[in-house]
């Protein structure tokens, strides 16, 4: 053989290789897409673990995933109410464009229709049509079925139509009713000869008895149906967190684990939507009295262990250093009886933010987020990145390698850029962010945080029989401070609406509402602008 000739079998020797090894690197990384675990809390407040500065209780499990990850300190909810929160969650979408365009404000009833079109692309969608195995363990509450749903017929339309293949959990929230647990289409436990049967509201009502819970726990909505007595029985408050952590260890051991040797795994998308923090609280006996704030305490430390029976499963099944783990919050915390006592004790389940639950201040929307992916996410690091529970749907089409373009009437940005690295320049200009009352839809700009009302626009309670505390009623009981206030009440002269400077003032403090006038009409031509588009 020649010098040229073999020059060229050198050559053609060498791409060939080449070729090769580029086609195993990416049969190899089509196999190791990142499993994503997305752990959503329900009313846990920007306070209320110990990397956001709580001393009454201890989060070993949360804060390691801070230590091993990223801890975001703008991340937002879309709403300050879990139904529409969740909305945001799953679809990418603005909960005020919800039902036809009327908007999703509030907690949705038992009764509801499933509040999602089984055509609108979902987190759980993307996933799928990236490979992924897909379920959604814990709290719905997004209703169930077409029309009224009196839980007398298969729970369809429901997550198995929105890209979910598996569903467990309590299908409406563990404070109202049916009280029972939801497998998939089918309440767990149903019987034929004793069906589930709406009653409805009322004292005089025949209804199925319900765990036993003390006054502390905070308030619980009595059961408006009858008949189910076992699928009743498997339901326990005390027992909830166990029974959850448990369908979560045993799905992804399922999915981690080869049957045979020729077995294939696919990468797995779990949406693991815990009923902790959200009143009734009923830690189980094992943690019962072990914080130092109260009730309230408790079910947090019982959070914790149950995100270490995630963490600890990863790590078992040998998955952890390719998972994508997030944990956040659907709304800030809730200044009911529980969430009271623990402030008494000293805790500050919202931090030093403004506001709770329901309402637009902070304290409403401002929740934990953090992420952790080994390798990929450098531990230990803090963002400042404004980002959104609306964002998932194009950060997690980004994150399986999709074209976020494609997205149409979409409200999701694509935070992964946030999530993988330190951005010199915002992922995200611009936020609108919903109260309970759709008076106070608002809208978040840069540094300036502006409200075209009065007040938060959630709750506001302020009396020992009252069950949801808030707005400017309750702003002494935690003494916040804000220049519109006086007393627990909105002062006589006090401006028609609301511009905060959250860059000087993140407690907002002081409304600058008649400083910047020029601020104010900029803010309210945005937001007209989103309340006007299609």
């Amino acid at each position: 053989m020649t010098m040229k000739n073999n020059l060229f079998f050198t050559l053609k020797l060498s791409v060939f290789l080449t070729l090769l090894c580029s086609m195993g690197t990416l049969d190899i990384q089509a196999q190791t897409k990142p499993n994503v675990v997305y752990i959503l809390v329900d009313d846990l407040g920007y306070g209320d673990i110990g990397c956001y500065g709580a001393t009454k209780v201890k989060t070993p499990n949360i804060d390691k995933l801070a230590t091993e990850g990223k801890i975001f300190t703008d991340a937002h909810s879309a709403s300050a109410v879990c139904t529409p929160s969740r909305y945001a969650t799953i679809t990418g979408q603005y909960p005020f464009r919800g039902d036809n365009g009327k908007g999703i404000w509030g907690p949705a009833p038992p009764t509801s229709e499933l509040l999602i079109q089984p055509n609108q692309l979902t987190i759980a969608d993307v996933f799928k049509n990236s490979g992924y195995a897909t379920a959604a363990l814990g709290k719905w509450h997004l209703g169930f079925g077409v029309g009224e749903n009196l839980f007398n017929k298969p729970l369809r339309p429901g997550p198995n139509d929105l890209g979910f293949d598996y569903y467990y959990g309590v299908p409406v929230v563990n404070s109202a009713p049916p009280y029972v647990y939801v497998e998939n289409d089918r309440v767990v436990g149903s019987d034929p000869k004793d069906p589930l049967v709406y009653v409805g509201k009322g004292k005089d009502k025949e209804v199925t008895p319900i765990t036993p819970i003390p006054e502390e726990a905070s308030q619980r909505t009595p059961n408006m149906f009858k008949g189910a007595v076992a699928a009743h029985k498997l339901y326990n408050d005390y027992t909830v967190g166990t029974v959850l952590a448990g369908k979560a260890v045993d799905w992804i051991t399922e999915k981690t684990t080869k049957k045979s040797k020729n077995d294939k795994l696919n990468p797995f998308f779990l949406y693991f939507a815990t009923t902790h923090i959200h009143h009734p609280f009923t830690p189980g006996s094992n943690f019962q009295g072990k914080s130092d704030a109260e009730l309230y305490g408790d079910f947090i430390q019982e959070l914790d262990w149950m995100v270490g029976q995630v963490m600890t499963t990863l790590e078992k099944q040998g998955v952890a250093e390719n998972t994508l783990v997030i944990f956040t919050s659907d709304n800030g915390a809730m200044l009911n009886l529980g969430g009271r006592n623990a402030i008494k004790a000293g805790h500050k389940i919202n931090g030093d933010l403004l506001g709770f639950k329901f309402g637009v201040w902070e304290g409403g929307h401002r929740v934990p987020f953090i992420a952790k992916w080994p390798g990929k996410i450098k531990a230990g690091t803090v963002s400042n990145q404004l980002i959104c529970n609306v964002d998932m749907l194009a950060t997690f089409m980004a994150l399986t390698g999709q074209n976020t373009k494609s997205l149409e009437n979409s409200d999701s940005v694509n935070v992964l850029p946030a999530l993988l690295g330190d951005p010199k320049t915002p992922v995200r200009n611009e936020l609108v962010l919903a109260a309970h009352k759709s008076s106070h839809l608002s809208v978040r700009k840069g540094k300036w945080m502006y409200i075209p009302a009065q007040g938060s626009g959630g709750f506001t309670g302020s009396q020992p029989n009252h069950h949801a505390w808030g707005g400017a009623p309750a702003t002494a009981f935690v003494g916040s401070v804000n220049s519109d206030i006086e007393n627990g009440k909105i002062k006589a002269d006090a401006p028609p609406a609301q511009l905060y400077n959250l860059e000087d003032d993140k407690y907002q403090t002081i409304n600058v509402y008649k400083k910047y006038p020029e601020i104010v009409k900029e803010m309210q031509a945005t937001l007209d602008s989103y309340r006007t588009k299609k």
